[in-house]
């Protein structure tokens, strides 16, 4: 296994790199963070065979401490390297920002031309990322990235700014840009001319953006699922989910109940249709009804029960048992009026799914007993 230095070890994307390299087994880590002194940095670069530079400054108090953050720590991680004869590799973080004539691009320009130069001197490979804005779990609000601020202040109910609806952004999500640097741990990065590339990114205007991370508020009272057939959105939706409060990751759900039990659904989507929980008490029976096009699936969880079918054109009827210590799927189809029948003694738990999602003026739901 390498031995590996990452600097910025405790940050967004150092937390995250640090998770990944432990999970594929690399345990010779050296972890250099704000906490550790000129002195860690130097026993570090002795032993280190391949470097990881996420460290740097982008929001100082004082605009002088971008050159001293950014150029300045690239410069004596270099420094170490040489003055160790290590010709590790290094991997360093910039931003697209370096593009650009302001303070801070001005300083992740310095630290690139730095590493590009200690490449040339020693002969060490050196691969540049100019990251977009990244976006995922263990990000910071007001700090890291706008998605990391939309998500965090959505879930508390603070309201989020939208200054510009139609700017575009171009975000990468973290686990791409994992699975790139584990890629360049390799020797294989992604190279686009000088720089290496994130090959995954996302472009999306800044009002979409805002309203796709609403929705995911609003999906625990319309119940509907976030299309996750679009990479964005099922990316955005975990990053989401990780900003919630600690005591706001439980939601209760509408049961809708009676002397039989109840019925309640649990999940909504716009095309595979919704899932719902029936609970039956002894000796109730439920259904007793036909579709001409809605279809389910019955897959009974707890209890003993029986499912009772009959083609309505026919007086023969079909049962199946079911019981929760053997779970099976039971297709209900179109042109049968079916039944479900507690035949335990204690409750019949029923997971339900449809085709469709309920539409009050097209129940597609036609009354018959089996």
């Amino acid at each position: 296994m390498r031995k590996i230095l990452v600097t910025g070890a405790d940050g967004f994307v150092g937390k995250n790199l640090v998770a990944e390299l432990k999970n594929q087994g690399h345990e010779k880590l050296y972890l250099f963070s704000r906490g550790n002194s000129s002195e860690d940095l130097v026993k570090f670069t002795k032993d280190c065979d391949f470097v990881f530079h996420l460290a740097g400054v982008n929001r100082p108090q004082n605009e002088s401490e971008f050159m001293e953050g950014n150029q300045g720590l690239t410069s004596h991680l270099l420094q170490c390297l040489v003055k160790n004869e290590n010709n590790a590799t290094v991997l360093m973080t910039s931003s697209i920002q370096a593009e650009k004539d302001n303070p801070y691009g001005q300083s992740k320009k310095a630290g690139e031309d730095e590493l590009f130069a200690y490449a040339k001197e020693t002969g060490a490979d050196a691969f540049v990322y100019r990251l977009p804005n990244l976006f995922g779990k263990w990000s910071k609000p007001n700090y890291n990235t706008v998605v990391a601020t939309y998500c965090h202040n959505v879930a508390r109910n603070i309201d989020i700014q939208v200054n510009n609806p139609a700017a575009l952004l171009e975000l990468a999500y973290i686990d791409d840009v994992m699975e790139e640097f584990l890629r360049a741990l390799q020797g294989t990065p992604t190279i686009s001319e000088k720089y290496c590339v994130i090959p995954v990114t996302h472009k999306v205007e800044l009002g979409e953006l805002a309203k796709r991370i609403k929705s995911f508020k609003d999906s625990r009272t319309t119940l509907a699922v976030p299309a996750m057939s679009n990479e964005l959105t099922k990316k955005l939706y975990s990053t989401y989910l990780s900003f919630l409060p600690e005591d706001r990751f439980s939601y209760d759900l509408k049961m809708n109940v009676d002397r039989r039990g109840s019925f309640t659904e649990f999940l909504r989507t716009p095309d595979r249709g919704q899932v719902s929980v029936n609970i039956s008490k002894p000796g109730i029976t439920k259904g007793n009804h036909w579709h001409h096009t809605k279809n389910e699936k019955f897959l009974v969880v707890s209890g003993n029960g029986l499912i009772r079918f009959r083609n309505i054109d026919s007086e023969r009827i079909i049962e199946y048992y079911v019981t929760g210590d053997k779970l099976q799927v039971v297709d209900i189809p179109t042109g049968y009026t079916h039944s479900i029948v507690n035949v335990g003694d204690t409750e019949l738990v029923t997971i339900m799914w449809v085709n469709e999602s309920f539409d009050p003026n097209k129940p597609d739901t036609i009354f018959l007993e089996v």
